[in-house]
C-alpha cells in the first residue's frame, strides 16, 4: 500500500491492519524550512482525528501535525529528539513521526492517493 494524504500535509503509511505510520509531506516540510524542534506524544497516548498529534518548529514558525485518524500512539521517532531535521532529509522515510494503532476497520475519510495530493496541491 501506498502513503495516503491528507489535506493538512499528513501522510499515513499502513504497515498493517490498524496500525499507521504518519509523517509530514514533502511539501510540508519544505514550507517550514529548517525544523529545530518536534514536540512529540508519549506512547500510550490517545489522538484524535482532527486534532494536533505532534507539534514541529521550524526557524520561521511552529506548525501543528494534524492526525487524521482516531488512535492510541504505540512509538515515536525518538531519534527526531536528537535530529529534527530528519524530517527535511527524509520527510517520508527516517523523518516519520509517529506510530499509531486503529479500529482494524478504521474509516479515512478525505484521504488522497499521492496522486491525489499533487492535484490538490497544484490547484490550491
Amino acid at each position: 500500500m501506498d502513503r495516503i494524504y491528507s489535506k493538512e500535509h499528513v501522510w499515513l503509511l499502513s504497515k498493517e491492519k490498524g496500525i499507521f505510520v504518519l509523517g509530514i509531506s514533502e511539501y510540508a516540510q519544505e514550507q517550514l524550512g529548517d525544523i529545530v524542534f518536534v514536540d512529540l506524544p508519549s506512547p500510550g497516548d490517545s489522538v484524535t482525528s482532527g486534532e494536533t498529534c505532534a507539534v514541529v518548529e521550524s526557524v520561521k514558525t511552529a506548525s501543528d501535525v494534524i492526525c487524521s485518524v482516531t488512535g492510541k500512539v504505540i512509538a515515536v521517532n525518538e531519534a527526531l529528539l536528537d535530529e529534527p531535521e530528519l524530517i527535511n532529509d527524509s520527510p517520508l522515510d527516517r523523518g516519520w513521526i509517529l506510530e499509531l494503532a486503529c479500529s482494524p476497520n478504521v474509516a479515512l475519510k478525505g484521504e488522497m492517493s499521492r496522486q491525489e495530493y499533487a492535484e490538490y496541491l497544484a490547484n490550491s
